[in-house]
């Protein structure tokens, strides 16, 4: 698929190296990988072996995309991005289209968070809180990094 700009993710190399939580096989995906499914009763196929999560994604970008944006119009903003994404649902990890679920950050991944966005009554992409800083962010743990809004919180 060719862009006129980059695309908004990227895809991660994710057969370097494996990591048990990244990518869920064991037992049961063993015994489930060659399941046969009855279509009527004179037909077996055998099901495919792809697997259902999409892994290897990272939409960083699109955050960043979406951050810079802030104070345009949502309608011009949802085009130019949805032209540059493989699907629409990442957009909507970071924007609220539900004015009750609106929270002043949103936590992605591990360790990174972001602010929250929604669009008002005009159409207008703005931040729900404009004043949280990275400082407000809770730290968990002291081992591990953490980002707000791409920026490293120490």
């Amino acid at each position: 698929m060719k862009y006129d700009k980059k695309p908004l993710y990227r895809k991660q190399n994710t057969t370097t190296r494996i990591h048990p939580c990244d990518h869920h096989m064991g037992g049961k995906y063993k015994w489930e990988r060659a399941k046969y499914k009855k279509i009527n009763e004179f037909s077996i196929v055998r099901l495919s072996m792809k697997g259902k999560i999409m892994r290897g994604y990272d939409y960083t970008p699109l955050f960043r995309f979406l951050l810079n944006k802030v104070g345009c119009l949502w309608n011009d903003v949802f085009s130019e991005a949805i032209k540059r994404l493989d699907k629409s649902e990442p957009i909507y990890w970071m924007v609220s289209l539900d004015h009750a679920e609106k929270r002043e950050y949103v936590r992605i991944g591990d360790s990174s968070y972001y602010s929250q966005l929604y669009i008002d009554e005009k159409g207008y992409l703005k931040k729900v809180n404009s004043s949280f800083e990275k400082g407000n962010i809770p730290i968990y743990c002291s081992c591990c990094t953490y980002t707000f809004n791409g920026e490293l919180i120490i």
